[in-house]
């Protein structure tokens, strides 16, 4: 993602993704670091990225929200990309 930011072609960007919970407390890891790295390729390039990294109990809950986060994440990542156009 960082490369993707880096190339300024992109305005604003999308993290998509899934975690889902299994047996382990690998779980909270995946969830924390992958916040964690969005933010971090954020402000180390001043690209706004919409965070649609869904962390889910099963596959069945991924299903019900994947659209509905994929869609506002990408109607974020158009505002944010308007938003930093109007500020330079």
């Amino acid at each position: 993602m960082q490369t993707l930011a880096q190339t300024g072609r992109f305005d604003a960007l999308v993290a998509i993704g899934c975690v889902i919970r299994g047996e382990t407390y690998h779980f909270e890891v995946v969830s924390n670091e992958s916040s964690r790295g969005v933010t971090d390729v954020q402000l180390a390039t001043g690209i706004p990225i919409a965070n649609a990294i869904l962390t889910v109990e099963n596959e069945a809950q991924a299903q019900v929200r994947m659209i509905q986060k994929g869609t506002e994440a990408a109607q974020c990542a158009v505002e944010m990309a308007n938003l930093m156009k109007a500020l330079k």
